[in-house]
């Protein structure tokens, strides 16, 4: 661990600082920023973009590259210088000092402020070697598919400021954040070591029960730390603890809350067993979380997105609906019935008015019909009957050839029915589209062939200025030397 010099800082002009911000916002969009883009951007008065550049090139805050195209990128350390600046015109850094640790994706310095107070810088350096998983591993980019390290150094710092000053506000045990910008945070330095330093504590159970107890604690608040070990945990002189390193937090309603709960869990029962010698049953499950409060919304945590907050307000507001339609309903179903219970008292009433009609029309039919069979003798009875068998013999006459012709037209039907048709068809490509597929498929072919010739013409042709300078070279070199030995020879 050495030392952060920053002395070229206070040699450096506005001019530069400009140039290095041009340079910043270009690689936006571009990977490798041109220099007419540089220039357009930081609109210098009297020109002179070019002259600046070499020298940001020489103290290597500015880099070139020549692979694909010609262009000039930042660098790390002209990163730190511009997040630097915006932190001394703000008045929250006037000093830096020693680098007090290091990381898989972040630098630790320590530094003052305007009032000689320690604090910590803490600078992210994401697409290291040993940490270039990042962007399948968390979701910073989001919708983005792409975006170059210094960028995605930026998204880390704003998170890691975002969740250390929420669990400050709520009174976690973390390090008071005081600014940030770019890829660097501002934080109080804590007094104390971290966990994987220390060997002997007082009271092994004591703090076992407080690392437990505040990874439900946070739980309970909607997060969980996904990377709670003896690396990111730190301990005072009390046996205090402090947690810090917060990036990688996601929320409760993560898809694989309980996994990386548990894992937070059993890094520190392993720890203690390993290092103390220290193994209890009790140990918290992720059943045991109750939510007390949703930090993971305020703070937008990964795994909480606006469209499960929606979903859930939208549950919320139909659950208050659905009370509110019941409570109307049960006072409607009151109603309903009461007025149900009159109205069938009402039918019931005319309808025992009805039968009592039809009864009495009932009862007079049947003592006409006594009558008239006591006036009518026995033979006329007899002729009555026969005339009306005859009545209906003739209304069967009638109606039996339509009866007959319906019967012969569902046996037809019946016939036509037994009868099946199957019919084929076949699509036959119109010749047209033929023709168009294969002259498309033939001009493709012709242009791969073209520019595979351009391309081998491209580089037959350097390859000839190549052997051209080189032949230059030699012949010039030649040359010399007969003209060197001329003159030793006439000496």
């Amino acid at each position: 661990m050495g030392r952060f010099d920053v002395s070229m800082l206070k040699y450096l002009s506005p001019e530069d600082f400009r140039v290095l911000t041009a340079i910043e916002m270009g690689m936006k969009n571009h990977e490798v920023v041109p220099l007419q883009l540089v220039a357009s951007i930081a609109s210098l008065r009297n020109g002179g973009c070019h002259k600046i550049i070499k020298e940001l090139i020489r103290h290597k805050l500015v880099c070139f590259e020549h692979a694909k195209v010609q262009g000039y990128r930042l660098t790390c350390l002209g990163y730190d210088f511009l997040a630097l600046k915006a932190l001394t015109s703000r008045h929250i850094v006037k000093s830096v000092g020693n680098q007090i640790g290091v990381g898989k994706e972040s630098d630790i310095y320590i530094a003052a402020n305007d009032n000689d107070e320690q604090v910590v810088l803490k600078f992210h350096r994401l697409g290291r070697t040993s940490f270039r998983q990042i962007k399948s591993k968390r979701d910073y980019l989001k919708n983005r598919k792409t975006g170059s390290w210094l960028y995605l150094s930026r998204l880390s710092a704003m998170k890691e400021f975002a969740f250390m000053k929420a669990l400050y506000d709520n009174g976690f045990p973390v390090p008071k954040p005081h600014d940030f910008n770019r890829h660097t945070v501002v934080m109080q330095l804590v007094q104390g070591h971290p966990l994987c330093q220390i060997h002997d504590v007082e009271d092994v159970q004591q703090v076992y029960d407080d690392i437990m107890n505040l990874i439900v604690h946070l739980a309970n608040y909607g997060l969980i730390h996904s990377d709670f070990n003896e690396f990111n945990l730190m301990l005072s002189d009390n046996d205090k603890v402090t947690m810090i390193d917060f990036p990688q937090m996601v929320s409760t309603s993560h898809q694989n809350a309980q996994f990386y709960f548990d894992r937070d869990v059993q890094c520190v029962r392993d720890f203690f067993k390993r290092r103390f010698n220290f193994e209890s049953e009790m140990h918290p499950k992720f059943s045991d979380v109750k939510k007390v409060y949703s930090l993971d919304i305020e703070v937008n945590a990964s795994g909480f997105s606006k469209e499960i907050q929606e979903f859930d307000k939208v549950l919320d507001e139909m659950n208050d609906q659905d009370e509110e339609i019941e409570d109307s309903d049960e006072s409607k179903n009151i109603v309903s019935e009461q007025s149900e219970q009159n109205e069938t008292n009402n039918e019931n009433l005319e309808y025992k008015k009805e039968l009592e009609k039809f009864e009495l029309e009932d009862q007079l039919k049947e003592e006409k019909c006594a009558e008239i069979k006591e006036a009518l003798d026995e033979n006329e009875l007899a002729e009555i009957n026969d005339k009306f068998d005859e009545y209906l013999n003739l209304e069967n006459k009638m109606y039996r050839p339509y009866r007959d012709a319906g019967l012969k037209q569902d046996e037809d039907s019946d016939e036509s029915d037994n009868y099946s048709c199957t019919t084929t068809t076949s699509t036959i490509m119109d010749p047209r589209m033929v023709r168009s597929k294969v002259r498309k498929s033939l001009l493709q072919k012709m242009k791969t062939e073209k520019r595979r010739i351009r391309n081998k013409g491209e580089t037959s042709i350097t390859t000839q200025r190549n052997r051209e300078v080189n032949e230059t070279i030699k012949s010039s070199m030649i040359f010399l030397f007969i003209n060197f030995i001329k003159k030793s020879c006439l000496i």
